[in-house]
């Protein structure tokens, strides 16, 4: 039915084939229990329309439950019109990635009221608990996070009426059975990190992807036993709910501890003087690699003495998660390359740092 291209936030774009009980049947699962529309409700999806993501939450979930798709035409995401927008406008559902919240969350919005809206979502990468706390502060709204791929449609979410545990992608859709699974295709145990994976025997799901097109031998690179890998590691916890880690090539080893980008990210976050944060790893003679955190300063604070604003934030870091975790590299940089999406391009961070060693 479809074809959409990867992100290509580990590697270049592929071309994603879906059928169409994918987009039919999936994206009305989608519809129905994470995004909870019903035909009384009105539907914002700030997704750029190159993105598979616009095609979920801009047409086919919202139309299969009878919802009104909103559309507003920017040249680019800025914080003063989207929030003019949500003021003006019905808009009962909103949904933006990560990035577009911690934007708004930067903007002052107390001179804004939201009459009609009342269920806010986020996708693309995981959302980080201080950007959450900050918009339930200012609008007394939670965010409901989805976590899902161009290949899966929705895979985990938090959905209406669940309990949120901040920084978790909530439990899986009815439409998968996902579980961690280690490098032998075996369930691991709660707490334990893994990849996250979708059981694909005896029945291959109906929302899964058919194929990269013209490219089998990375689409059979994808199957692990009985389960289709999505590249990401995880963790589940005891109440079923899922924890990203990151990328299974974004995942750091430094002297033997295994550190995931995004848990220090969401602690460089939470530092006023920090508006976005990219973690990689940076090659290190002793300890093979170390954690290196790229910056983007609040305004207030590009006049600050670097040297006392690093020292600041790599103690900030040591407290919140734990000593080794700490950035022992910071770069302080005007902005972070990203996606068409608005994912942060790690990987094009990782290049540039391992071929500077």
């Amino acid at each position: 039915m479809s074809i959409y291209f990867t992100s290509g936030s580990t590697g270049a774009p592929k071309m994603t084939e879906h059928s169409h009980s994918s987009h039919g049947i999936g994206l009305g699962v989608n519809g129905k229990y994470w995004l909870d529309l019903t035909p009384l409700d009105i539907m914002w999806n700030t997704s750029d329309t190159g993105w598979g993501k616009s095609a979920w939450s801009s047409v086919f979930a919202p139309w299969i439950q009878g919802a009104c798709v909103f559309v507003h035409s920017m040249p680019r995401f800025e914080p003063q019109p989207v929030l003019e927008t949500l003021s003006r406008f019905p808009v009962t559902t909103f949904c933006s990635p990560p990035t577009a919240y911690r934007m708004l969350v930067c903007h002052d919005l107390s001179s804004y009221k939201f009459h009609s809206l009342k269920h806010c979502l986020s996708a693309g990468e995981p959302m980080n608990p201080e950007v959450m706390e900050q918009w339930k502060k200012e609008t007394g709204l939670d965010i409901h996070e989805g976590y899902g791929q161009t290949e899966t449609v929705l895979v985990c979410g938090t959905f209406k009426g669940m309990k949120i545990k901040p920084g978790s992608m909530g439990k899986p859709s009815p439409a998968y059975d996902t579980q961690i699974i280690d490098e032998d295709g075996n369930i691991l145990p709660s707490g334990k990190e893994g990849d996250i994976a979708i059981r694909i025997e005896p029945t291959r799901p109906f929302c899964l992807f058919t194929q990269y097109v013209d490219d089998p031998e990375k689409t059979a690179s994808t199957i692990r036993g009985s389960f289709y890998i999505t590249g990401d590691r995880g963790i589940r916890d005891e109440e079923g709910y899922f924890w990203f880690v990151g990328r299974a090539d974004d995942v750091i080893n430094s002297a033997g501890y295994r550190i995931g980008p995004f848990e220090v990210e969401s602690a460089l976050i939470e530092h006023p003087s920090v508006v976005e944060a990219a973690v990689i790893s940076s090659p290190d003679p002793v300890r093979g690699e170390v954690v290196k955190a790229f910056v983007v300063l609040a305004p207030d604070y590009l006049s600050h003495n670097p040297e006392t604003l690093i020292k600041e934030l790599q103690d900030h870091v040591k407290k919140v998660t734990a000593p080794y975790k700490y950035p022992r590299k910071v770069e302080f940089v005007p902005h972070l390359p990203k996606t068409i999406s608005g994912k942060i391009k790690r990987n094009e961070l990782r290049k540039q740092e391992w071929g500077k060693f």
